[in-house]
């Protein structure tokens, strides 16, 4: 992998990923960029405990364009975009209309491919290694920012989840503080700690579901289950067997095996609900151990926590959406129309051939 750092016009960090190391990126961006002005503020909800961005320049992003008028596609000729160069495998740039900045943290967008028609399934396992490769690279990157405690990589795919842009991206979020789910896990992992005196509550988990009936697949270094109390109609989690915290704790083995095994998953999702239908409206997720101090967790560590991607989506059978009603966006209890071992049992069928 090699990696360039640039500037765009307007000051925003963007950086090429490319497959091969004698690639040459020096393409200047030519549009006349006032520099970007951000709103972004964190505001503590004291009764919640958790933090909500406030970020009101947002409603002037750029919403669902032309394909031919698509800000992540290369620039050609005249039509200029938010990536310089008239081609490229992968790229990351700070977002032009960021949640979070400066001291909130900080935004990026992750372009996967070029290729404005495509979408991660149909990347090849090279080009998936490189998206792996970059997401670490930024997770290392953005940890050392002093506003940033956690990384947060993801991807929203599908108008249903919520996407403005019909390219082939992710995001990446850098916190100030510690999400509140992470911290919910965290809370978990030390009281399962001190209640077995000193066993792994993400151990305790992974091996209980590698004995159930709800694993979908299974390689040498990663497993994807159903988790036995899934929220969402048809969710996956995929671990590596080997616990690490972060991306950064991947060994090699790990880090050459995620592509065939990630790959085949996201297949399988687009197969779900049936040949001719649409693709599968998801969110990829991956969980990261926070970066800051963790003296609110007694007795957690960082190595306590178990990297891992969620993958879930919302359509719940062909043409129909789980929608997040009043148990679920007024108590936070979710209601799953779906056992979890009959949607393991779906993706084991659909297997890709």
């Amino acid at each position: 992998m090699k990696k360039t750092s640039t500037r765009l016009a307007d000051g925003r960090e963007l950086i090429y990923y490319d497959l091969r190391d004698d690639t040459v990126r020096d393409a200047v961006d030519r549009r006349p960029l006032d520099r970007t002005v951000t709103t972004s503020e964190v505001r503590r909800d004291v009764l919640l405990g958790d933090s909500v961005a406030i970020a009101s320049h947002r409603q002037g992003r750029t919403y669902h364009p032309p394909a031919d008028e698509c800000p992540l596609c290369p620039s050609q000729g005249e039509r200029l975009s938010e990536i310089p160069d008239s081609s490229y495998d992968a790229v990351v740039f700070e977002n032009r209309f960021p949640s979070l900045a400066g001291d909130s943290g900080r935004c990026e967008v992750v372009c996967f491919t070029s290729d404005h028609n495509a979408s991660f399934a149909d990347l090849t396992e090279e080009q998936a290694r490189l998206v792996l490769d970059a997401w670490t690279d930024r997770t290392s990157e953005l940890s050392h920012l002093p506003s940033v405690e956690q990384v947060f990589c993801f991807e929203n795919r599908g108008a249903e989840i919520g996407v403005t842009l019909g390219h082939p991206h992710g995001q990446i979020y850098a916190y100030p503080f510690t999400t509140p789910r992470t911290a919910q896990m965290l809370r978990s992992v030390a009281a399962h700690k001190e209640a077995t005196g000193g066993e792994n509550l993400f151990d305790a988990v992974l091996e209980r579901e590698l004995a159930d009936e709800r694993v979908v697949l299974e390689g040498e270094h990663w497993v994807a289950f159903v988790p036995y109390a899934a929220h969402w109609p048809y969710e996956v989690h995929l671990y590596p067997k080997r616990r690490v915290p972060d991306l950064l704790g991947l060994d090699e083995d790990a880090r050459s095996e995620f592509p065939k095994v990630y790959l085949e998953l996201l297949r399988r999702f687009d197969r779900i609900f049936g040949e001719g239908e649409p693709q599968t409206p998801y969110i990829a997720a991956w969980h990261q151990a926070p970066f800051g101090a963790l003296e609110e967790f007694e007795g957690v560590s960082r190595d306590d926590f178990a990297l891992h991607l969620e993958l879930f989506t919302i359509r719940r059978t062909p043409g129909k959406l789980k929608f997040l009603a009043g148990s679920e966006s007024g108590m936070n209890v979710f209601i799953n129309d779906i056992r979890p071992e009959a949607a393991a049992e779906r993706l084991r069928e659909v297997a890709s051939s």
